[in-house]
């Protein structure tokens, strides 16, 4: 039987009368059996691949089979923006059958929340933190509100699942079915990714249970897409590059910061370009009034950030340009796959190089994705302090946590290790947790550290610089970093904010405030960035390119033709076929060319204390060598570590750098410590560098 036949009457009228479908696109149809018999699932498919109706319309299939009632489904999304742009669209599928979607988030007022509470539709749309607030509230009898929850769809799966929030929202969802005294359903969903099985098991969070991956190939998606290299030398002429090619046509161009986000942004705007400008910290209404603007023009361009790399909808779009190399070839289909929607048209994507290492990054990108890979999505290692804050949030939630077996309301999830107790410890003896009659709760350390704001800081588990809103009257425009209102400048303050120059005219130091004027001055952005470097199997890729290799499917203008001719013969010295380069660099220091990524190195230059110096700034490709060694130390330093690379130290932490982990107040240092330096290494990659070969100043080994 298909699929179709499967689905809820009503819902094959409308998809056939009110959509005008003719069919069910692949993904669709072979998602309706599993998911309407209670499999859990993870769906596969490019942005814009149906993923949304292949998930819901068997959801809400079994929804109407077995009767559910009240808040029965959760819509779980990373982002705020990508819930108000999906709910619509999930009310009006969720109409056909009589029943309803709304949104709970930071930004819905406390009316609708009360609505919700009172009302509650079928389906709500959340995000994990707003869930967990939910949870812990006083104002929300979670047991009521949602008692009726039996499934949870995850979008965008892969944004979770590689970072801290994918372990806090599998803790979550672990409390509230304990709550429940039921599994839920879980239907994960996402573009390409390398190991959508694993992705599986993670969202399953421990627990054995019938689940399938639904990848069906994709009609079309053995075309060629159409993919360019060009090589620019600044932002100024890729203004001029963007402001030239495909007059007439709709632009999203990606770049890597929102300082050039805003600085492009500006530039296009000074050339006659209808632009519009999205990043993370413009607020929520500039975000939808450029996005809303951008869908509904035509001959114009939208710059952002990766904010518009997830699955919000501006429209149709003609092409995606990319300013350098996006971090990961997962994010470059995310932005290929907005283009080559319409029938006729082709997925493209322009990547302009405003430095020849830029080009050099993308190409290395490019030469991994021709060859199929794509990262697998990996859960962040030893999350001590997501188990920290998730017993200080059960203690919120249930008013008193039992000292002993206090674990058993996350069941099988993998979250707490052998390091549980002695956090839960180190909670009641520093007053995080304070204890009476068998069990724990909240004490005033955690009132101190995490009660402002009602505990929202303790229900964020991500870390954020401290901001400055920023006012134009009572509009608020967006945000912006300290460091921007405090250095030293000559003139009036001006700010470069939503593509648009600032001039401060008052600060609200206490109330974290900065109220604005429009003017014609050049404005200045900055934010504060800690990209985490190159991963071992781009950097790989870049040495491929370096040694000869050009990516398949990939067209260089001629301007990369020549960059990438001369930076090949400037690092030639740098490469060679088989083995690793240890060479003399142009200070006469050694440099040992790895080309292994920046957690590799970093933990190379853990393992290598006697070769590497402690002080030096590691990226991707190299590591700089103390300068007095001989050929012959560094072979036996080199030996020695091939000999013990099974038990090697990790990277010595700062203290200074606990402050970027959150909820490190509530871990005893040294295993906060621990926490960092298991995210700072890559040992598998280390050890990969190690079974090579060496040649050494012209001497191989």
């Amino acid at each position: 039987m298909a699929g179709f036949d499967l689905l809820d009457p009503v819902l094959q009228h409308h998809i056939v009368n009110s959509l005008g479908w003719p069919g069910l696109r692949p993904l669709q149809d072979e998602s309706i059996a599993p998911i309407t018999a209670g499999s859990d699932a993870i769906l596969l498919a490019p942005t814009a691949g149906g993923k949304t109706e292949a998930a819901m319309f068997p959801i809400l299939t079994r929804m109407q089979r077995e009767r559910w009632h009240g808040i029965s489904v959760l819509y779980l999304c990373p982002l705020k923006a990508l819930l108000n742009n999906l709910q619509p669209r999930i009310d009006e599928y969720a109409a056909w059958m009589g029943r309803g979607a709304m949104t709970w988030h930071g930004d819905v007022s406390q009316s609708v929340r009360d609505r919700i509470k009172r009302d509650r539709p079928d389906v709500l749309l959340t995000t994990p933190e707003s869930l967990e607030s939910m949870l812990v509230s006083e104002s929300v009898d979670a047991a009521t509100v949602l008692g009726g929850v039996q499934a949870v769809v995850v979008d965008e799966v892969h944004a979770f699942a590689g970072d801290d929030r994918g372990w806090h929202l599998l803790a979550v969802l672990a409390r509230l079915e304990s709550l429940l005294g039921r599994r839920l359903q879980r239907i994960g969903m996402s573009a390409t990714v390398g190991n959508p099985d694993e992705l599986l098991g993670w969202l399953q969070g421990g627990q054995p249970a019938a689940g399938r991956v639904i990848a069906p190939a994709v009609p079309g998606s053995a075309v060629v897409p159409e993919i360019t290299v060009d090589s620019v030398g600044s932002v100024e002429n890729a203004t001029k590059v963007i402001a030239a090619l495909h007059a007439g046509e709709k632009r999203l161009v990606f770049v890597d910061s929102r300082r050039l986000a805003e600085e492009l942004g500006t530039l296009l705007r000074g050339r006659g370009i209808t632009t519009f400008v999205s990043h993370s910290s413009l607020s929520a209404a500039e975000r939808r009034e450029s996005e809303q603007a951008f869908a509904e023009a035509r001959d114009c361009v939208i710059v952002a950030t990766s904010t518009l790399e997830l699955g919000i909808d501006v429209g149709d779009l003609d092409r995606v340009i990319q300013i350098n190399a996006p971090r990961t070839v997962s994010s470059f289909l995310q932005r290929l796959g907005r283009t080559g929607r319409r029938p006729g048209t082709t997925r493209n994507c322009l990547f302009l190089g405003i430095t020849d290492d830029a080009v050099l990054s993308t190409l290395g990108m490019l030469q991994c994705w021709s060859t199929g890979w794509v990262e697998p999505v990996v859960a962040t290692p030893e999350p001590r302090h997501i188990a920290a804050q998730q017993i200080l949030a059960s203690a919120l939630q249930t008013r008193r946590v039992p000292l002993t077996g206090w674990q058993e309301t996350w069941g099988p999830l993998p979250l707490f290790g052998p390091d549980s107790q002695e956090i839960f410890d180190y909670l009641l003896e520093e007053g995080f947790l304070e204890h009476d009659s068998g069990s724990a709760f909240i004490g005033p350390e955690s009132e101190k550290h995490f009660g402002r704001r009602h505990f929202m800081d303790l229900l964020a588990v991500f870390t954020a610089a401290p901001e400055f809103r920023v006012f134009a009257g009572r509009q608020e425009i967006g945000s912006v970093e300290t460091s921007v209102l405090t250095d030293d400048i000559e003139g009036p303050r001006v700010l470069l904010l939503g593509g648009r120059s600032w001039k401060v005219t008052h600060i609200d130091w206490k109330r974290r405030q900065v109220f604005v004027e429009n003017t014609d001055l050049q404005g200045r952005a900055k934010w504060m960035s800690l990209p985490d470097g190159a991963s071992f199997e781009i950097t790989r890729g870049v040495r491929e390119v370096l040694l000869g290799a050009q990516p398949a499917g990939v067209t260089l203008t001629r301007r990369a033709v020549a960059t990438l001719d001369d930076v090949r013969l400037q690092r030639a010295d740098h490469v060679t076929e088989g083995a690793f380069v240890i060479s003399r660099d142009g200070r006469d220091d050694w440099r040992w060319w790895t080309w292994a990524g920046a957690k590799a190195n970093r933990t190379l230059a853990a393992w290598a204390s006697d070769l590497v110096p402690a002080r030096q700034r590691v990226g991707a490709e190299s590591l700089r060598l103390h300068s007095d060694l001989s050929v012959e130390e560094i072979r036996h330093g080199l030996a020695a570590l091939r000999t013990h690379t099974g038990d090697q130290p990790h990277p010595l932490v700062d203290r200074n750098a606990l402050k970027g982990l959150k909820f490190a107040a509530a871990l005893p240092e040294s295993l906060a410590r621990r926490t960092l330096a298991a995210r700072t290494v890559d040992v598998r990659a280390a050890a990969a560098v190690l079974r090579e070969k060496a040649r050494i100043s012209g001497h191989n080994e």
